[in-house]
């Protein structure tokens, strides 16, 4: 069938295994993430339910909503990238690790490398805006009814975008080492 999916090919293409803080961490955050997607979830349903059958809405729901997307997506990207999950042209690259090797773990790094500085740049992007969200206490919602201090939605960007460059570096050293010592056998 052309949609099952080859599970031991992905767990092939794994990054590395045992013990290895890096994932841990990763895979903390990313769960993080679902743990607060499953939340907001409940959120929305309840604000449906009071605002359908007891006229009596949540207020805020609709900024919280708004604004946790992005602060769930900067926390499980870093798990994405480091499993390997990106999204990308892997017909493309695997004909060209079939027929080349080396090549294909040149151009294996060199997508880390990209992939590390993008995720680098967008921390940095988020580094000062947040300071100043935090000095000028800045707040999304309507003032005198509900608002949320904006200054943990940026760090979320910022740390979801050192954790995505962190997960591109090991995997960048992964490819390095698979380059110097190719698999015998």
């Amino acid at each position: 069938m052309a949609d099952d999916v080859d599970l031991a090919a992905l767990d092939a293409a794994a990054g590395p295994r045992g013990f290895d803080p890096v994932r841990l961490l990763l895979d903390g955050l990313a769960a993080i993430g679902t743990i607060w997607t499953f939340t907001l979830m409940l959120l929305i349903c309840a604000d449906v339910i009071g605002r359908s059958f007891l006229n009596a809405p949540i207020t805020g729901v609709a900024e919280i909503a708004a604004h946790s997307v992005v602060g769930i997506v900067f926390l499980q990207v870093g798990a994405t990238i480091y499993h390997r999950r990106m999204t990308r042209a892997d017909f493309l690259i695997d004909r060209i690790l079939r027929a080349a090797p080396g090549l294909g773990r040149i151009i294996e790094m060199l997508f880390m490398l990209v992939g590390a500085a993008c995720m680098a740049f967008i921390a940095q992007a988020a580094w000062e805006p947040m300071w100043n969200s935090i000095g000028q206490r800045e707040f999304f919602g309507v003032q005198g009814l509900f608002t949320v201090p904006t200054w943990p939605f940026r760090a979320l960007i910022l740390l979801g975008g050192a954790a995505g460059a962190l997960a591109y570096f090991v995997l960048l050293g992964v490819e390095a080492r698979r380059l110097v010592a190719p698999r015998q056998g």
